[in-house]
């Protein structure tokens, strides 16, 4: 069974250092669009819906970015997880071979 289980820590960090560089890019797009002005696209109706888009998209953006960041997170602690679990297994298998004689007869 442990055949089947196998975790890469280093693809896991790389990918929470992709999930902390999404967070950081839409911080980036946030912060554009709130020094975007929309008044004057063209009529009141086009400027509200506008307003109205750029709201919707601040707070999409803000909320994806939370939990990008919260997702990162977890992978760290996941990652060290599985460290510290993958290598309390090889002591311990280490110990079991080394109570039975450590050698094959």
């Amino acid at each position: 069974m442990a055949d089947r289980l196998a975790v890469d820590g280093d693809e896991l960090a790389h990918f929470m250092k992709l999930l902390k560089k999404s967070s950081n890019s839409l911080k980036g797009l946030r912060k554009a669009l709130s020094d975007a002005n929309v008044s004057g696209l063209g009529t009141d109706d086009l400027d509200s819906a506008c307003q109205d888009f750029q709201e919707d998209w601040k707070y999409g953006a803000e909320e994806i970015g939370k939990q990008t960041d919260d997702l990162a997170d977890i992978i760290g602690k996941s990652k060290d997880s599985y460290r510290e679990v993958d290598k309390a297994l090889e002591e311990a298998l280490k110990k079991a071979r080394d109570g039975k004689g450590g050698a094959k007869k």
